[in-house]
């Protein structure tokens, strides 16, 4: 250590060790792009759906089955994906994605029924639940540990910028017949999943996954390149082929993810069990939140608030897109710098504070007919802020962390666990949403969730440790301490 100091203060200067690989970030780039597929579909349906409503005629609960079926469908999806990306590879799978929501926004685009849509959605949601596992899963095997917790979070940055071309979508698209407005909408979604499924086909594999399957040469030379020197690589190579060497298999090049389930569900070890509590219960925590049902159903949560002019609601959720993208864009950038957990609790802690101001706003304009100005700007302010801060924490931080903590074994299968609560999660608030609102009021809805995040903000502070920084081999041991140590 010493001679490295003295020869880097009296020789020629070493150059500055990159920040940022470029191969690695060119390649999760490319993986978390599928994720904008999802976004675009939250954001575009906010608007679509009243389009839909209006030109096939559907009652609210069709309307909520519709927006939801597809969060539900994607946990088909997410579960299927464990299995599938240890037996064909994450790159691969990655491609099926694409082809699968590519397959389902086509249908959506030309369905003249109800019942045409609904099948071209379930199609797409199997689709998006493979994209939301893999992508990050992907991303977490190839990326250095100095800049995993940045390139993880590309996910959640492409979901938030597919929100937002969705809601500039229903923005420049509402002017046009209602008969058609709407399918090209959903249709054109179609598109980035063709060219998301091509460009996939030049990425490399995960070298964890080549690993796994005795293919070290090839798992060596993509480690080479997204490596900052030849040193750094070889250790990274031999790291991986230790953590490797541990599989319960007979034989490493067979490994087919067989017996993970069993293992993960039935008979986890005492630190298994902590990181799966952990995974599933950030995961559970990030839908339970309701921010995908306050994206889904912002127009109409603010004409409630009294705002009726369909240009005036999609600029509003234009705006809101805006907010969301530049915090997430925060949050991507200061991760590896500041941690998971500081992020994560100013997060949560201020979406809870953002749901009370709702609720207060909400509860106003419900009890006065002249709709104050002051809380419909209160009401405004408050879903910012709300989707901001959930930009800033649990959106984003949710995809690294729940990839980043299982064992390179569990790993595929043991997320897709995890992100399939979050899909079952999502899809149960977005189809219940509308419904319980109109039985209890907006305003209390938010204060539910405003109660649902408080607790949020305590598991997390107890639950989940500090990931930041460390290799994926060396996170293990951080569920292998005393739970009453665990946060530290």
């Amino acid at each position: 250590m010493d001679s490295l100091e003295n020869s880097s203060s009296h020789d020629v200067p070493h150059p500055r060790k990159p920040v940022l690989n470029k191969y690695a970030f060119a390649a999760a780039l490319l993986a978390s792009a599928t994720s904008i597929l999802l976004g675009y579909d939250i954001g575009v349906m906010s608007g679509a759906i009243i389009f839909i409503k209006e030109n096939i005629h559907i009652s609210t609960i069709e309307v909520e089955i519709l927006v939801g079926s597809l969060n539900v469908c994607s946990l088909f999806g997410s579960l299927l994906a464990g299995k599938t990306s240890d037996l064909i590879g994450r790159r691969l799978t990655i491609v099926l994605a694409a082809s699968t929501f590519l397959v389902g926004a086509v249908l959506m685009g030309f369905a003249p029924s109800y019942p045409f849509l609904m099948t071209g959605r379930v199609i797409a949601g199997v689709g998006v639940g493979y994209s939301l596992m893999i992508a990050p899963v992907y991303t977490t095997e190839l990326s250095p540990a100095t800049s995993r917790g940045f390139l993880t979070s590309l996910p959640e940055l492409f979901i938030t910028l597919g929100i937002l071309f969705g809601y500039l979508s229903n923005y420049f698209l509402a002017g046009l017949p209602n008969r058609i407005n709407w399918r090209i909408m959903v249709g054109i979604a179609g598109a980035p999943a063709a060219a998301i499924g091509l460009g996939v086909l030049a990425m490399p594999e995960s070298p964890r996954w080549l690993v796994m399957k005795g293919r070290y040469g090839e798992a060596k030379k993509i480690i080479q390149k997204i490596s900052h020197t030849m040193e750094e690589a070889e250790s990274r190579f031999q790291e991986i082929k230790m953590a490797a060497s541990r599989l319960d298999s007979e034989n490493s090049s067979q490994f087919s993810g067989k017996g993970v389930w069993k293992e993960l569900l039935l008979t986890p070890s005492p630190s298994l069990r902590r990181i799966l509590i952990a995974a599933v219960g950030i995961n559970f925590f990030m839908q339970a939140s309701g921010n995908d049902a306050v994206v889904y159903y912002s127009p109409q949560v603010f004409k409630a608030a009294g705002i009726h002019n369909k240009r005036h609601l999609f600029g509003i959720t234009v705006i809101m897109g805006l907010s969301k993208t530049f915090f997430v864009l925060v949050s991507a950038l200061f991760l590896d710098r500041f941690g998971r957990r500081p992020l994560l609790l100013l997060g949560t802690l201020g979406m809870v504070f953002s749901l009370v101001g709702l609720g207060l706003g909400s509860k106003f304009l419900a009890e006065n007919n002249s709709k104050p100005t002051w809380a419909i700007v209160l009401s405004i302010i408050a879903v910012c802020a709300f989707l901001s801060f959930f930009s800033i924490g649990i959106g984003p931080i949710t995809w690294v962390y729940s990839s980043e903590i299982f064992p390179m074994k569990y790993r595929a299968q043991g997320t897709s666990v995890a992100i399939s609560v979050n899909r079952l999660v999502s899809g149960g608030v977005a189809m219940s949403f509308l419904t319980i609102a109109n039985k209890i009021t907006f305003a209390r809805v938010f204060f539910i969730l405003a109660g649902i995040m408080t607790m949020a903000t305590i598991f997390f502070y107890f639950l989940l440790p500090e990931t930041k920084g460390k290799t994926l081999e060396e996170i293990e041991g951080l569920f292998e301490d005393r739970p009453s140590d665990v946060e530290n």
